[in-house]
């Protein structure tokens, strides 16, 4: 037996997994281009920042970053239950929607089981379905990239999933279902079925166009804290759903996963409701911006209701060759990865500024690009 033989391995599952990096940090972009910093318009951060309010909070939080968190975080659910018109029992807080994400495959996603999503959506998912041998079984998308509900149906009935995966708004396309189409799509899944709604966006939708806050024991709901409370590196998530659900989380959660500060900065960042419209209607006029550019240089955009608009470039290649060229002139944007809108970059709704600032270097990329196609 060679010594090599001896040595501690990784269970099956986990040698079996292909090297990934799931997302490469715009710090380690710019450093592979010589730079220090980049226009940050690729991951879907505010450019807003948090509320004053949660900044206050978090700073004076910070003298007891000695102290674990609740681990019960029953304040800020507390507050999270008058929200949405449901029982602490119906909540769980996590480090952000990933998290929960984990959470949910563990609990109802067995090794070999199936779950279904709409190809080219939030692709983190499938990265927890592989952590924990199960598999996506994916369902075609309709033009725009957006979710069809038959070919959903369709994708379980072959797979016998027991899970369904539906961001909404979508992340990357930035398009939205409305509340009755969701609702058809749940009565046409068998009843043993979890939909799994991932609402990272839903601040940017009012209300009334969203799911009802009534709890369904077959739907699990996420929001997050990351994107229109501004509060991504804080890493604060929750999820809704039937106690049973919720009780099964208990048993799964790292406990202490969530940090006190960012406990303490999501409570307060629920009380100041101005400011959150103040971020909803700056991004409402960013992403008309956005449109406009587009159109200014003959490119197509899809419709949003995220902060970021999807900007359609060409090809796949050219798409590719376009967030280089991009990178290079110092500006971090991504991309989507299937088709049929690989050909589009996705750009984050950033400050007056930041718009500014990428819509000359946009064009600058974009005749280079169309220049190279053209040769």
């Amino acid at each position: 037996m060679s010594p090599e033989s001896r040595l501690p391995h990784p269970t099956p599952l986990v040698a079996a997994i292909p090297p990934m990096t799931p997302f490469v940090a715009p710090e380690e972009l710019a450093r592979r281009v010589g730079r220090t910093e980049l226009l940050r318009l690729g991951a879907n951060e505010s450019a807003f920042g948090p509320s004053p309010r949660a900044i206050a909070a978090m700073r004076d939080a910070v003298a007891l970053t000695s102290w674990y968190g609740d681990p019960e975080s029953i304040a800020l659910r507390t507050a999270l239950a008058a929200r949405h018109g449901c029982t602490v029992d119906e909540l769980v807080i996590a480090s952000g929607i990933d998290d929960l994400m984990g959470l949910i495959v563990r609990a109802f996603c067995g090794p070999g089981d199936a779950c279904v999503a709409t190809l080219g959506t939030y692709p983190t998912l499938f990265y927890h379905l592989n952590a924990f041998g199960a598999r996506a079984e994916f369902a075609e998308p309709d033009e725009r990239g957006g979710i069809v509900p038959d070919a959903i149906v369709d994708a379980v009935r072959r797979s016998g999933a027991k899970l369904v995966y539906v961001a909404n708004p979508d992340n990357p396309s930035g398009g939205f279902v409305d509340r009755a189409t969701l609702a058809s799509l749940r009565e046409a899944l068998p009843s043993d079925v979890l939909l799994f709604l991932d609402e990272a966006y839903a601040d940017f939708v009012s209300r009334d166009e969203l799911p009802s806050d009534v709890v369904d024991p077959r739907t699990i709901r996420t929001r997050t804290f990351s994107k229109a409370f501004g509060m991504a590196g804080a890493r604060i998530g929750y999820a809704i759903a039937s106690s049973d659900v919720i009780a099964a989380f208990q048993k799964l959660r790292l406990h202490f996963g969530v940090n006190r500060t960012a406990q303490i900065g999501a409570l307060a960042a629920l009380d100041d409701d101005a400011f959150l419209r103040g971020v909803v209607a700056e991004v409402e006029r960013g992403r008309a911006e956005y449109h406009a550019l587009a159109a200014a240089h003959g490119a197509p955009s899809l419709p949003s209701r995220t902060n970021f608009v999807c900007i359609g470039i060409g090809t796949r290649a050219q798409a590719d060759a376009m967030v280089t060229a991009l990178l290079e002139l110092g500006v971090f944007v991504r991309k989507p990865w299937a088709p049929p809108i690989d050909g589009y970059i996705r750009v984050t709704v950033g400050t007056a500024t930041e718009r500014a600032a990428f819509a000359e270097r946009f064009a600058e990329a974009l005749d280079g690009v169309r220049e190279k196609a053209a040769r």
